[in-house]
């Protein structure tokens, strides 16, 4: 079988993470990447969250970043923004998940907050 390029590679990859995350009871699909390179998230269907879907063997994290920042609507919605977030893997390996220390923090506050009513 001969190589797959990395057009289809990254459209896969963007397939098995949406069908990964319904696994786990989220509704989500592939972004409008129709015409390429428009702002849109490769992943839609989590609220609040702009998922940039890289499925390579290297990868500039940085870079990746950068582009889901400014890909994000953070700016355009200020009450409701989307946190700009990478979902990475390379070949047998797990999916990860990297994003800004301040949003990590916040969402784990919320996280907290609701363990907190879960034990009240």
């Amino acid at each position: 079988m001969g190589k797959i390029n990395s057009k289809q590679k990254g459209a896969a990859g963007e397939r098995e993470l949406a069908k990964l995350l319904g696994y786990y009871g989220y509704k989500t699909r592939r972004g409008q990447q129709y015409c390429g390179a428009n702002g849109d998230a490769d992943v839609i269907g989590l609220p609040g969250i702009h998922i940039e879907c890289k499925r390579v063997e290297r990868l500039n994290i940085y870079e990746a970043m950068e582009q889901a920042e400014r890909d994000s609507c953070e700016k355009e919605i200020p009450f409701h923004p989307e946190r700009p977030t990478v979902f990475h893997r390379k070949n047998n390996h797990p999916w990860l998940v990297t994003m800004r220390l301040e949003d990590w923090i916040e969402l784990y506050r919320e996280w907290e907050a609701g363990k907190a009513l879960e034990q009240e």
